[in-house]
C-alpha cells in the first residue's frame, strides 16, 4: 500500500525506477524530521522497485561511536563491489574507483537508510580525505553528516554511467538535488492515516503530532486507550510525552497546551494543564508567564483536595520556577510531593519527589544524606520496571564517582548511561553522557576540545548561559583576551538570570574574573555568590556539580587582593573536600588556596603554602590531572605576574617586584598567558577607550551589503510561507539563517546602521597598546632588571603582539 499523503514523494521514487531500468541511474534524498515516513517510504521504495523486476540493497549504516557512517558506507560499496575493504588512509583516487565499481552491473537500487544516523556520534574517521567538497554550507563540516555527505555526493556523479539508483534518507538537508522534505500531513490525509476517528479527534492528533506520521499514530493510539472519556485534545496535551530534551522546547507540545487552556475545564483539570504548560516553558527564557501559570494552576490542586494532582502541581513548579536561592523550599516540596503521592498512591510522583529531594541535599553539599535519597529513588523506579529511573541513577552515580576521582569507574557508567539512554529512547541521552564526559575531561585538564561545542549549545539553545561555560574552557586553555571579552558580554544578562544552569554559569564566569584585567567584575561576581557560601555548584537536576561555592570566592577574593577572606574561602572548601573525599576538588582548592597564601606572605604563609602544593600535586599525579599538574611545575622553573591589593607582583626567579597597575601590565598579561600566539591589537585593547575610526576600509563592501539585505528579504518570505504552512522546521531553520546574517550586519555595522570601517580603529589600537605595553616593561626593567630583559628580547608589537619566549626565562608563567 502507498504511504498516505505523499504523492510527490511517490511520483519521485517510481521516475528514479524508471530511469534505472531504462539504463541510466541517479539518487533521490528524502529529507526531514524523525516520525516524518521517510522510512515507511523507503521500504515502500524498496518492494516497488523488487516488484519491476530490480535487485534491491540495503546499506546498513548503523554501527558503534568509533565507527561513522562514512567509513560504514565505504565498507558496504566495498562489499557490494565485491572488493576489499578500503584501508583508513585511503585517498581521494581510491575512493573514486571503489564509486566507479560499485554502480556498475545490472539495474538495482541502493537503499541508505539514515544516511545521518550517527549525527552526533563523534568526530569522523575518514574527514576530509573525499574529492568532493562538502556541497550545504550549514552543515557543520567534521560531523559524521558532513563526511557521510561528502562522500554520497563523490558517489552521485558516478550513477549516470550504470543502471544503479540510490534512495537515501537524513534527518538534515544535505543539499544534494533532487532532495525533497517531507513535512506534516493535512488533517484530511490524516484522516486515512488514523483511521475512524471523529473529527475534534483528528483535530487534536494534528495539533499533537504536527501532522508527522509516526507521532499521529502514536497520538491516535492514546486516544483509542482513552475510550472517548475525555475531551480528545485535553487528553493529548496531558498524555502526550514530550519530545524535547533539557531546555529544548517541544513546540507542538506547547501549543497543544495552550490550545487544552482556551477550553472549558474543570479545576482539577486546568490546573494539570497550567502546571504542564509552565513547565515546557522554562525552555524558553524569555517567556514571563510561568510564575502566574503556577500560582494559578496550585491554588485549583489544593482546592480540587485530589493529592495526585497537588503532588504532579508541584513537581511542575519546582520545574517551572527553577530558583536558584530556593534551596531549603526545593527540600521541604520535596517532602509534600512525596507524602501527597504516596496518598494517592501515585508511584511516578513520589519517584520524582525523591529526585527533587537527591538535587536539593546535594546543593546543600550532604553527600551522605543526597545518596540515601538517590537509593530511594532507584528502588521506587525499580517498582514500576521504569527504564528511565536506572538512567537517571547511573548518570548521578557517574557524577558522584567523578567528585571523588574515581574518572575511569565515572567514564565506565556514562558509556552505561548512553547505551540505556538510547534503548529507553531518551532524546537527550547524548548530550547528557556529553556532560558527564565533559566534567570527567575538565578535572584532567583537557580543555580544549569543549570550547566548539559549548558555544554550539550556546546557538542552538541560547538564553540558557552556556557561552559561560565557553568563556571558562577559554580562560582554561590560555585564551585570555576571548575569554575576558566573553565575560564582558556575558556578566549583565547572568547576573539578572535564573534558571537551572545559573549558579553553574556565574562560577564559570568566576573562574574568568579571577583571571581578569577588570576588578568590577569580580567584585560583582563576588556579590552575586556570597549568599550561597557553603553550598555545592549545582547545575540543573545535579547531573554535573562543579565545586563548592567557597572555592570559587576564593578565587574572586585572591583576584580582589582580599588574602585573609580567600583563605578562609579556600580553607571551608578544604575541609568539606576532605570530609567527603572529594579528591579532585581538594587537589584544586589546595593549589588555589597556596597562591592566596604565597601572596598574603604571613607568618607562617610559606610553609602552608609549600604542604599544600606538596599534597595538590600528589593527589593529581595519582588521579591523572594533567592541567592541574602543569599549574604546579616547581617555582624555580616558573615565574609569576599575578594581581595583589589592586597592583601587580611579579616573581622572577631571585627578583620580586610590587608595581602600580598599568594599563600595559594587563597586556603583558594577556601576552604571557598565550605564547607563541598572535594576538591583534584590536584584540589585546579590547575594552579600552577611545578606539573609534572616523575613516578606512569597510568591513562589508556595497555588494555584499546589497546581497545581504536581499537574502534577509527572500528569507523573510519564505518565514512567512513556512508559518502559514505549518511547517515548524522549514520556520526553524529559515530564522537560524536569518539571525545569522542579522548577526554578520550587526558586526559590520556602527552608529545608526553605517558601515564600520576598520583601518583607522586597527591603527590606533596598535599606536596604544605599544606604547603602554613598552611602558610597562621599562618599569620591570627598573625594579627586576633580569625580568625586564627577558621580556624585552620576548615581546613582539606591532599590528599584532605576541609572547616568544627568549633565552634565559622560565618553563611558564603563572598569570
Amino acid at each position: 500500500m502507498e504511504p498516505v499523503g505523499r504523492r510527490r514523494e511517490i511520483a519521485a521514487v517510481r521516475q528514479l525506477i524508471d530511469r534505472v531500468l531504462a539504463g541510466s541511474g541517479g539518487h533521490l534524498v528524502l529529507t526531514g524530521p524523525p516520525g516524518s515516513g521517510k522510512s515507511t517510504l523507503a521500504r515502500w521504495a524498496e518492494q516497488a522497485a523488487t516488484e519491476r523486476g530490480l535487485r534491491v540493497h540495503r546499506l546498513a549504516l548503523t554501527g558503534s561511536r568509533a565507527d561513522s557512517a562514512g567509513s560504514r558506507l565505504l565498507r558496504e560499496l566495498a562489499a557490494l563491489a565485491e572488493r576489499p575493504a578500503l584501508p583508513a588512509d585511503a585517498g581521494p583516487e581510491e575512493i573514486d574507483a571503489l564509486f566507479t565499481a560499485a554502480v556498475e552491473g545490472p539495474p538495482r537500487l541502493l537503499v541508505i537508510d539514515d544516511l545521518d544516523a550517527d549525527e552526533e556520534a563523534g568526530s569522523p574517521d575518514t574527514g576530509g580525505r573525499s574529492p568532493v567538497p562538502v556541497p550545504a554550507p550549514h552543515i557543520a563540516p567534521g560531523t559524521p553528516l558532513a563526511e557521510a555527505v561528502r562522500l554520497f555526493a563523490g558517489l552521485a556523479p558516478h550513477l549516470a554511467t550504470g543502471a544503479t539508483g540510490v534512495l537515501a534518507t537524513t534527518t538534515q538537508p544535505t543539499g544534494l538535488s533532487p532532495e525533497l522534505r517531507l513535512g506534516g500531513l493535512a488533517e484530511s490525509e490524516l484522516r486515512a492515516l488514523v483511521g475512524d476517528l471523529p473529527a475534534e479527534a483528528v483535530h487534536a492528533v494534528r495539533l499533537a503530532s504536527a501532522g508527522l506520521p509516526g507521532p499521529a499514530l502514536a497520538a491516535a493510539q492514546q486516544l483509542a486507550a482513552a475510550d472517548g472519556r475525555e475531551d480528545p485534545l485535553t487528553y493529548l496535551a496531558l498524555a502526550a510525552p514530550s519530545r524535547a530534551s533539557f531546555l529544548d522546547p517541544d513546540t507542538q507540545l506547547i501549543r497543544l497546551l495552550e490550545a487544552a487552556d482556551a477550553r472549558p475545564l474543570p479545576p482539577r483539570t486546568r490546573a494539570r494543564v497550567l502546571a504542564r504548560l509552565a513547565r515546557e516553558l522554562l525552555s524558553d527564557p524569555t517567556d514571563t508567564r510561568r510564575p502566574a501559570l503556577i500560582e494559578e494552576a496550585l491554588g485549583l490542586a489544593r482546592l480540587s483536595g485530589r493529592p495526585g494532582v497537588v503532588a504532579e502541581v508541584l513537581d511542575s513548579a519546582l520545574h517551572a520556577l527553577w530558583d536558584p536561592a530556593a534551596t531549603h523550599h526545593r527540600l521541604e516540596t520535596a517532602a509534600e510531593i512525596v507524602a501527597q503521592a504516596r496518598l494517592a498512591g501515585d508511584i511516578v510522583s513520589e519517584r520524582r519527589g525523591l529526585m527533587w529531594r537527591f538535587t536539593a541535599l546535594m546543593e546543600l553539599g550532604d553527600l551522605t544524606a543526597a545518596e540515601a535519597a538517590l537509593t530511594s529513588y532507584a528502588r521506587t523506579g525499580e517498582l514500576t520496571g521504569d527504564a528511565e529511573t536506572t538512567v537517571v541513577v547511573t548518570a548521578r552515580q557517574s557524577m558522584l564517582a567523578t567528585i571523588r576521582g574515581r574518572f575511569d569507574e565515572a567514564d565506565a557508567l556514562a558509556a552505561e548511561v548512553e547505551a540505556l539512554g538510547q534503548r529507553a529512547g531518551l532524546p537527550d541521552a547524548r548530550r547528557l553522557t556529553g556532560s558527564l564526559r565533559g566534567s570527567i575531561a575538565a578535572l584532567r585538564g583537557d580543555w580544549e576540545d569543549t570550547v566548539a561545542p559549548w558555544q554550539a549549545l550556546d546557538r542552538r539553545l541560547p538564553g540558557h548561559f552556556f557561552a559561560a561555560t565557553a568563556a571558562r574552557a577559554l580562560a582554561e586553555t590560555g585564551r585570555l583576551v576571548e575569554a575576558e571579552l566573553e565575560l564582558e558580554r556575558l556578566l549583565p544578562r547572568v547576573l539578572t538570570g535564573s534558571g537551572p544552569r545559573w549558579m553553574g554559569a556565574v562560577a564559570d564566569l568566576a573562574v574568568v574574573a579571577s583571571r581578569s584585567r577588570s576588578a568590577d567584575r569580580a567584585v560583582r561576581l563576588r556579590a552575586a555568590l556570597t549568599p550561597y557560601r557553603g553550598r555545592l555548584v549545582v547545575w540543573g537536576g545535579a547531573n554535573t556539580v562543579t565545586g563548592r561555592v567557597d572555592h570559587y570566592l576564593g578565587l574572586l577574593s585572591t583576584r580582589l587582593g582580599d588574602l585573609d577572606r580567600a583563605v578562609t574561602d579556600f580553607d571551608a572548601a578544604e575541609a568539606w573536600a576532605s570530609r567527603n573525599g572529594a579528591l579532585p576538588w581538594l587537589a584544586g582548592t589546595l593549589a588555589a588556596r597556596a597562591d592566596a597564601l604565597l601572596a598574603r606572605r604571613g607568618e607562617g604563609d610559606d610553609v602552608r603554602a609549600r604542604d599544600d602544593q606538596e599534597r595538590a600535586r600528589s593527589i593529581a599525579e595519582r588521579l591523572g590531572m594533567q592541567g592541574l599538574l602543569t599549574a604546579l611545575t616547581p617555582a624555580g622553573d616558573e615565574w609569576r605576574l599575578v594581581r595583589v591589593d589592586g597592583g601587580w607582583l611579579l616573581e622572577a626567579g631571585h627578583e620580586s617586584a610590587r608595581l602600580s597597575d598599568i594599563r600595559g601590565l594587563g597586556y603583558l598579561r594577556s601576552l604571557l598567558a598565550a605564547p607563541g600566539h598572535d594576538i591583534p591589537a584590536l584584540d589585546l585593547v579590547a575594552g579600552g577607550h577611545g578606539l573609534r575610526a572616523p575613516d578606512g576600509d569597510p568591513v562589508l563592501d556595497p555588494t555584499a551589503l546589497m546581497r545581504y539585505r536581499q537574502r534577509i528579504q527572500q528569507l523573510d518570505e519564505e518565514l512567512d510561507a513556512a508559518d502559514r504552512g505549518g511547517d515548524v522546521d522549514r520556520a526553524r531553520d529559515v530564522q537560524r539563517e536569518r539571525n545569522a546574517i542579522v548577526a554578520e550586519l550587526r558586526r559590520a555595522s556602527g552608529l545608526g546602521g553605517r558601515v564600520r570601517v576598520i583601518g583607522a580603529e586597527a591603527e590606533r589600537a596598535r599606536v596604544s597598546a605599544t606604547r603602554a605595553l613598552w611602558a610597562a616593561v621599562k618599569r620591570i626593567e627598573g625594579a627586576a632588571p633580569l625580568a625586564g630583559a627577558h621580556l624585552r628580547a620576548s615581546l613582539r608589537s606591532g599590528r599584532t603582539f605576541s609572547y616568544r619566549p627568549a633565552a634565559g626565562g622560565p618553563s611558564r608563567w603563572r598569570v
